[in-house]
């Protein structure tokens, strides 16, 4: 199997993305040396745990089930501290169990396009993640995937499966150390939630300002089972481009997306959402979020609908901040039977003047009342999503108010 992979991966070594723009991956560093291991967090440097901790991943593991933390190309540590749960690098996973083949490059193909293609043919890293069937995970696990070397390739793969009538949250942080100025990742990621189960899944990205990211993620749901998907940046960044989607394969299932992006002056957005609804009573909701500073935003939505008995809502809003940004939405609903329920709102504009002079008629001064506005844009309510979780959203979400302001 793995061969078969490796022969569809070869013949699209060149493919370039169908959207965004194109990376020279050659430029990039492939051979990293290996980071020594740690037995905690706490061992990592002080610059490190702090960089980490504004991507949600918190060195002191208060309030969490477990951690997963990868440095470069070393998973440096792995902890579960809740029965239940079960947090491998993904190598020793494939080693250990031969029924994960039977996941591996089944929901993202190994000939999507030239980044998949390179993952599938260079050494890899990533994370397993897995709930056993009927687990409650109390706290969220944490994620972290760290770019410490400057110029370097990050390959990254990662499988989660939520066994069935499981139910776990994850908070994964992306990051780079404050040293690193460019570099690319290339992240894979499946998820699978299977009938009854329950999948959160919070994505913090912190690069650096000339750091390319191509993650490349879907997922599969089953039977009354729940995927929540919530992705925030708010720091400058080269280039990202992504498009995860979910397929609702059983009854009764729901995915929701939840977007909040802010784009800084050279910063290049050309990301979204999709949803495939192929069950009776399957639902879906794709909301995204978008400022813009002088950056790019291509905001993408799609929501296809194949069953009778379904619905689902996209919402695409913007929001442009100054002069020289550029946000362009692109909703697309596809429905192919009688029977489906699908609809969308896209809107792009400015801050009103009149809303700023009605704080200021207030006492507010223009800044402060531009700084109100936009964090009452940003203020989304996302239904379902654990205290904890909802604390660090709003944590990072601040931060970025604070830089972008």
């Amino acid at each position: 199997m793995h061969e078969e992979i490796i022969r569809r991966a070869q013949a699209a070594i060149n493919k370039k993305a169908t959207y965004g723009n194109d990376i020279d991956i050659e430029q990039y560093q492939q051979q990293i040396p290996a980071r020594e291991k740690i037995v905690s967090l706490g061992e990592l440097a002080t610059g490190v745990q702090q960089r980490a901790l504004h991507s949600g991943v918190d060195a002191s593991m208060k309030e969490r089930s477990g951690s997963y933390f990868q440095h470069d190309q070393t998973v440096v540590h792995t902890v579960s501290q809740q029965e239940g749960l079960e947090v491998m690098d993904i190598n020793d996973a494939l080693k250990k169990y031969d029924w994960l083949q039977d996941y591996y490059y089944k929901l993202v193909q190994p000939d999507q396009d030239k980044y998949t293609a390179y993952s599938a043919t260079h050494p890899v890293a990533g994370y397993f993640l897995r709930a056993l069937p009927g687990a409650k995970i109390t706290f969220p696990l944490q994620a972290c995937l760290y770019m410490g070397k400057e110029g370097m390739i990050q390959n990254v793969h990662n499988i989660i499966i939520a066994e069935e009538g499981s139910e776990f949250h994850i908070i994964s942080g992306c990051t780079s150390d404050t040293h690193v100025t460019s570099g690319l990742h290339v992240g894979i990621s499946e998820f699978y939630i299977k009938d009854n189960a329950k999948l959160t899944f919070t994505m913090v990205h912190n690069w650096a300002e000339q750091v390319a990211v191509r993650p490349r993620s879907a997922s599969r749901v089953g039977k009354n089972a729940v995927f929540m998907s919530n992705y925030v940046c708010m720091t400058p960044v080269k280039d990202i481009q992504m498009y995860p989607g979910a397929t609702l394969e059983g009854e009764n299932s729901i995915a929701r997306f939840n977007s909040i992006i802010y784009a800084s002056k050279g910063s290049h957005f050309d990301v979204g959402s999709k949803a495939i609804l192929k069950a009776k009573g399957a639902k879906a909701e794709l909301i995204a979020r978008t400022i813009t500073k002088g950056g790019y935003i291509a905001s993408r939505g799609l929501i296809q609908g194949d069953c009778p008995g379904i619905k689902a809502h996209l919402e695409c809003r913007g929001l442009l901040l100054g002069d020289g940004g550029v946000i362009y939405a692109v909703p697309e609903l596809l429905g192919s039977i009688a029977g489906v329920d699908l609809s969308h709102e896209a809107a792009v504009g400015k801050i009103a003047e009149e809303e700023i002079q009605y704080l200021m008629a207030r006492g507010v001064d223009a800044d402060t009342a531009t700084a109100l506005i936009v964090r009452g844009f940003l203020d989304v309510d996302v239904k379902g999503l654990p205290p904890q979780l909802q604390a660090e959203m709003k944590k990072t979400i601040e931060l970025g108010e604070k830089s972008m302001m």
